[in-house]
């Protein structure tokens, strides 16, 4: 399989040295060779999966675990109104 290794690397936008290109152009060809490859298995029968085991997230409780701390929370506010903090206004 011949690859242009330059050409592939424009399209990608990096930029390769002639040393790089080289090294790059058989491994190029090798991953494309494999996929040939893998494109030639037969999955007719073969259900499509997204994980390979039957993996669920664990739910737990909905319950609420920290208290309402509003008030200690805000006690060190210099300026609150209606339990907000109240800051200059900083758009004329």
């Amino acid at each position: 399989m011949n690859i242009d290794v330059n050409k592939v690397a424009s399209l990608a936008r990096i930029r390769l040295t002639d040393a790089e290109s080289a090294e790059l152009g058989p491994q190029l060809s090798n991953i494309l060779s494999y996929i040939d490859k893998l494109q030639q298995v037969d999955t007719a029968g073969v259900d499509a999966t997204a994980h390979p085991h039957d993996a669920a997230m664990p739910l737990r409780p909905d319950v609420v675990t920290n208290a309402n701390r509003r008030e200690a929370l805000l006690s060190n506010a210099p300026n609150i109104d209606s339990g907000l903090f109240v800051v200059p206004k900083v758009i004329e």
